[in-house]
């Protein structure tokens, strides 16, 4: 949304410490649904379509910069962290000289991609736009002080600076602003550190546009969690609820079924056909696709997952970078791992693990075993307790099962081997060599039985 052909530059503040957050780690890159605050905003910013995005950068500016490896990004470097409008300032000669800046936080994840379009039209390229908040309590923000006569913005005052009936304004500043370049380029450098904090205020040019003429507008959130910051690991907690509590909504709206809407978690996108029912305590990372009428049990984590149409995924599964086709059974308890292609009317049972296989449609693992590195046919039946023995210290090998094969209980299948079409494997075998079709094979040691053997006994 480009306002009046004027270029439109976001500038993300990002280079505060976040002392509050007691963590080594930069607060902008603390996680809210799998991904860093600054990312929610990043993203945002982009969904505006703007000409550049810029994004200031302070305290633990590396490892800011390397989580982003981005080429529509302007890295800016603030050696001291001064205050909002030095900020702005390290930023000013990369903004375009017949454009508007948007300024955004690195630690307000939430704020919406509608309340961002409002603040730019009312700002219609010329004015200044402003994005504030009415809270019960106001403790900690910028007030909004008005002209009692007209009611437009004079001034905002930052709370340590705020006198007594100052401070019982409830409207505050969420520091999210619009303003036309040509001000800013005149404004920013006038900005003094003549206050309690001894810090350059970006809210100070607010009183310069009125001293100078320019109309400040003024718009409200449409929720009142998009102007929330994240100051401390309460905080952030408390954001993360506020945004699984409107995924799950959103979920429910497009018609699926949970059991329990707070108790879901989705930390990237999932995108769900019709009558999917997800049970509680269920994950989801990265980006995961559930078709029509699947049904996921509790406890379940999926990560980067496509399930077909049909598919029973019973409690306590963990299924990561895999394709399911349609109408499998997995689980309970069964763990799908990286590299693993279900084909259709699969049954994975419990305790069972699958590794980079392929497994053809038909074919059942329905108890405790391992496959890993097999590309197995239709119509298999692995036996409980199977292993496919597929690493040997160094390498990884492949075990090649072909259609219609029995392997029974407690077999290894050492691989490279190919069990041949229409095999039987006896329980108990250790398979090193390639079967011939359609016959029994088995390897077992000569059970022997000792007469008179008695077990050892500890002395007393």
């Amino acid at each position: 949304m480009h306002t009046e052909e004027k270029k439109v530059n976001v500038v993300i503040l990002a280079a505060g410490a976040g002392k509050r957050m007691h963590s080594m780690l930069p607060k902008v890159l603390h996680e809210i649904a799998g991904r860093s605050l600054l990312q929610h905003v990043v993203d945002r910013g982009r969904s505006l379509m703007p000409d550049k995005i810029c994004i200031v950068i302070g305290h633990g500016a590396a490892q800011v910069k390397h989580s982003m490896l981005a080429e529509d990004v302007n890295w800016i470097l603030q050696d001291q962290q001064l205050g909002t409008g030095h900020a702005l300032l390290q930023a000013l000669p990369q903004l375009d000289a017949n454009g508007v800046t948007l300024v955004l936080y690195g630690d307000v994840p939430l704020i919406s991609q509608g309340t961002l379009q409002k603040l730019m039209t009312v700002s219609a390229g010329k004015y200044c736009s402003l994005l504030t908040a009415v809270f019960d309590n106001p403790f900690g923000y910028g007030r909004i002080i008005r002209d009692f006569e007209t009611g437009e913005v004079a001034a905002i005052v930052e709370q340590k600076d705020a006198t007594v009936d100052q401070q019982k304004i409830c409207e505050i500043n969420t520091g999210i602003m619009m303003i036309p370049n040509v001000r800013l380029h005149s404004w920013l450098p006038e900005i003094s550190n003549n206050n309690s904090q001894r810090e350059y205020y970006l809210t100070d040019i607010i009183a310069l546009a009125v001293r100078d003429g320019v109309e400040v507008k003024t718009i409200q959130a449409d929720n009142y969690w998009e102007v929330l910051g994240v100051n401390s690991k309460t905080q952030l907690a408390k954001l993360e609820r506020i945004y699984q509590e409107n995924y799950s909504r959103e979920l429910m709206e497009k018609g699926v079924r949970l059991m329990d809407p707070e108790r879901i978690d989705v930390r990237g996108d999932l995108n769900c056909g019709s009558d999917v029912s997800i049970d509680i305590n269920c994950i989801f990372e990265g980006t995961v696709t559930l078709g029509n009428s699947v049904q996921i049990g509790a406890h379940c984590v999926l990560r980067n997952v496509r399930v077909a149409s049909g598919v029973i995924i019973q409690p306590f599964c963990m299924i990561e970078d895999a394709e399911i086709e349609e109408a499998c059974k997995i689980g309970p308890y069964a763990r799908i791992r990286p590299g693993t292609k279900l084909a259709s009317q699969v049954h994975i049972g419990n305790f069972v693990e699958v590794k980079n296989s392929q497994i053809g449609p038909y074919s059942k693992a329905n108890h405790l075993s391992y496959i890993g590195d097999s590309t197995i046919g239709q119509h298999v039946n692995i036996g409980a307790g199977t292993i496919t023995c597929n690493y040997d210290g160094v390498n990884k090998y492949r075990t090649v099962i072909e259609d219609d094969v029995f392997i029974g209980s407690d077999t290894q299948l050492i691989a490279p081997v190919k069990i041949a079409r229409g095999s039987t494997i006896g329980a108990g075998s250790t398979i090193t060599k390639e079967t011939p079709e359609n016959q029994l094979t088995l390897s077992r040691s000569k059970q022997v039985s000792i007469a008179n053997w008695r077990r050892p006994e500890k002395k007393k």
